[in-house]
């Protein structure tokens, strides 16, 4: 791999040295003072990113407690389900990317689901959640930043409805905690999920989910999974510890990417991935290219993660050529997931990426079109991208 190889897909992201370091210290138990020393400051610092990701650093919770899972995110989609319904609950299930109707399939396991759909990448209709939402719902599932489309979805909207039904709500934050504004209490969010190889720039592997205090005396850990029993991991997280064996270098990984995010502070960090993401669309926009994403007044275009509509010539049976000319060139981007294969291109500005990534990031795109034959202005959508940077 060439030494200035630029992961841009949209997870894993790119682990900076002191993680790669603090993975690769002597191993000790999974039971010792050691590793409950790395647990308690993992959680700490994944606690403050839950909390207080918000533009002024406000904090966005009256009380609540970050878990740390010994699985990815989907691990964490489904212990918040499988601890809040059973057989016959009533789940409603708000899609319109592949993460969303990963959590509507996720929730088919454990109860009735009605499904909200709109097409990939399409704006969530409030009406129509409003009407599927009843007295007899007992979950809410959303996707807050819908990786598969770059959308960014109207939590705050959805979690009215919720309240207003005395509905739990269950928030995906993947691919926007840590990296984007998050609030907890404002949204009436009852349980967050993320996972450690997004915004939180830590190796893949471990995901977390915040629970609040309210929401605690609706958890059924007997109907839940086994593995996933978050009373059980409540319990163990009192003493720094996971109910079952931790991957011990991944929670050290996860510790010390954790406590970089606090070094810069949330209010900056959400801050920089913004103008990160303004200045991939606005180099793209400039290039000729499309955003992918359709907008309305409660959607707006992700701050973490861009997509964009693949041009003719780029586009279908082309789009393999342009991938590998991105990749010819040192940079990993990622294509469309399921029906938008050769359709769309999406990159990350998830983690810890320099103004300069970003830059090389337009460019190789760019000159990746330019070499299979997409007339683009690739010196314009650089300026334009160097233009936001520099606001």
């Amino acid at each position: 791999m060439r030494e200035d190889f630029l992961l841009l897909n949209p997870g894993p992201v790119p682990v900076a040295r002191e993680v790669r370091e603090a993975m690769s210290a002597p191993m000790v138990s999974h039971r010792s003072a050691a590793f409950e020393a790395v647990y308690e400051r993992a959680q700490e610092h994944v606690e403050y990113v839950f909390e207080e990701s918000t533009p002024s650093g406000d904090t966005t919770s009256a009380g609540g407690t970050a878990l740390l899972l010994n699985g990815t995110a989907t691990m964490g989609m489904e212990a918040a389900v499988g601890n809040l319904v059973g057989d016959g609950g009533e789940v409603v299930a708000v899609v319109n990317g592949k993460f969303g109707r990963r959590f509507a399939r996720v929730a088919e396991r454990y109860a009735d689901v009605t499904r909200v759909t709109a097409d990939w990448g399409a704006p969530v209709d409030l009406d129509a959640v409003a009407d599927a939402v009843t007295t007899e719902t007992d979950v809410v599932t959303m996707v807050h930043n819908e990786t598969s489309t770059g959308l960014l979805n109207p939590v705050d909207a959805v979690g009215d409805i919720a309240a207003d039904a005395d509905a739990r709500y269950v928030v995906d934050g993947v691919t926007s905690i840590g990296g984007d504004e998050f609030r907890i209490d404002d949204w009436g969010v009852d349980i967050a999920v993320t996972d450690a190889q997004k915004a939180l720039a830590a190796p893949p592997g471990l995901s977390a989910v915040y629970v609040t205090d309210d929401v605690v005396p609706a958890l059924d850990g007997e109907a839940a999974p086994f593995y996933e029993d978050i009373e059980w991991h409540l319990r163990k997280a009192e003493s720094n510890q996971t109910p079952f064996t931790s991957a011990v270098p991944l929670f050290r990984g996860l510790a010390a990417a954790a406590a970089r995010i606090r070094e810069e502070g949330m209010a900056d960090r959400i801050a920089r991935h913004r103008r990160q993401a303004a200045a991939f669309r606005d180099g793209f926009h400039e290039m000729g290219l499309a955003s992918f994403p359709e907008l309305n007044d409660a959607a707006a275009y992700s701050n973490t993660l861009t997509a964009i509509r693949l041009p003719a010539g780029a586009r279908g049976a082309d789009a393999a050529a342009f991938m590998d000319a991105v990749t010819a060139r040192g940079v990993s981007i990622s294509g469309g997931q399921g029906h938008l294969g050769g359709e769309i291109f999406r990159v990350s500005n998830m983690g810890q990426l320099t103004a300069q990534q970003v830059v090389r990031g337009v460019r190789t795109v760019g000159d990746a079109l330019d070499e299979v034959g997409v007339d683009v202005a690739v010196h314009d959508g650089v300026a334009a991208a160097r233009a936001t940077l520099e606001q």
